[in-house]
């Protein structure tokens, strides 16, 4: 009997400790071709031939190649297609669960919470004009009128009602926005129609309807996944709701926003910047209309999460951990975003009683995990 085969098809930082332990389960581990995950670049007829027979497919992204339905039937023993990384908008999850195939990510700590820490760090870039302030000193400028900050809080001391901040999400990573946001004493309010109101209490949080948030905001900040429902989210009739001042954060999926629209905006005055994280198009193209606003607009190369010493290690190790145990394992279960519970009782055999506890905690604390029912 041949050995299970493990395709790595998107492969990234691999400890060598994964492989070892891969391989010493019995496995047979076949690491895709790093070309595979370049941009403007469709690689399915080779990433077909390599998941032939395999039971377990792992990796980060492949935007432009993604796991699709004919990849997943050319082999009929897949089980499982595990994500290092948060968002599985490059897998074909509808494919998935009609075939009775489980997707998971990883929604580390150091992945969801460094994004987080970016949006702040963005948040703060703009409204303190840092960008501005360093341009008017290496000019010979000081202290120029354009460039007053904003104050980012409330004041006691004067009545100041400080900045509203407006989160679209309030999952892992926008809770850790608003976590990281307490001291400042400003107003969050966020738009999240999938998190009960208690969640919304424990984090001192306002819930809003979206229009509502958009017409109040000072800033907004998207922390969505990428689905039929939040695509293109963000657009022309949205932007004319902003407030003329407000500025816009995306550290979540890029087609999330039309960005001409919102570049458009920029140009006329209609809303004061951006921050960007995740585009369109990826990487950015050089005639992209952002690229011509200057000191408005923030551009990061779709690399929020990246820190030093957290990137995307512990993802490989969670997905290497739900391998390891076909399905045993916690994380498996509370990071699985397709299958109803009978389906994945029927595909891994699990104890029953075992995965409707996991399923417990996964629907009711979204911060640990979700699994889709």
């Amino acid at each position: 009997m041949s050995k299970p085969k493990v395709l790595i098809f998107a492969p990234r930082e691999e400890p060598p400790e994964t492989i070892n332990a891969l391989e010493g389960m019995g496995c047979e581990v076949v690491v895709g071709n790093r070309d595979w995950q370049l941009p403007r670049t469709t690689h399915e007829d080779a990433v077909v031939d390599a998941a032939r027979d395999a039971v377990a497919l792992m990796g980060t992204s492949m935007r432009h190649t993604p796991i699709s339905r004919r990849i997943m039937q050319a082999s009929q023993r897949l089980r499982i297609v595990a994500k290092y990384t948060v968002g599985v908008d490059d897998i074909d999850t509808e494919a998935a669960t009609d075939l009775g195939i489980m997707v998971c990510h990883a929604p580390t700590e150091s992945n969801c919470f460094g994004v987080a820490e970016t949006t702040i760090t963005f948040m703060l870039s703009l409204l303190k004009k840092t960008a501005e302030r360093d341009a008017d000193v290496r000019a010979g400028k000081w202290r120029t009128a354009d460039n007053f900050a904003y104050y980012v809080g409330s004041r006691s001391s004067d009545g100041f009602a400080g900045q509203t901040i407006g989160l679209v999400g309030l999952g892992r990573i926008g809770t850790r926005v608003a976590q990281l946001l307490a001291p400042w004493r400003a107003r969050i309010i966020a738009y999240d129609p999938y998190v009960p109101p208690a969640h919304f209490l424990t984090h001192g949080v306002m819930a809003v309807d979206y229009e509502t948030l958009l017409r109040e905001s000072d800033v907004v900040s998207f922390h969505v996944v990428l689905t039929r429902e939040t695509r293109y989210m963000f657009g022309e009739e949205q932007l004319k709701l902003m407030k003329p001042n407000a500025i816009v954060l995306n550290t979540a999926r890029g087609k999330v926003l039309d960005e001409k629209a919102l570049a458009r905006a920029i140009d006329e005055g209609r809303v004061r910047g951006a921050a960007i994280d995740a585009f369109e198009e990826e990487p950015l193209p050089m005639d992209s209309p952002l690229r011509k606003l200057g000191d408005r607009v923030l551009l990061s190369p779709h690399s929020a999460s990246y820190t030093e010493g957290g990137e995307l290690r512990q993802g490989v190790r969670d997905s290497r951990s739900g391998l390891e145990r076909e399905g045993q394992h916690e994380a498996l279960i509370l990071f699985a975003l397709n299958l109803k519970f009978g389906q994945i009782l029927h595909s891994l055999g699990n104890d029953a009683e075992q995965i409707d506890r996991r399923a417990a905690v996964a629907r009711q604390d979204r911060r640990v995990g979700v699994l889709v029912d």
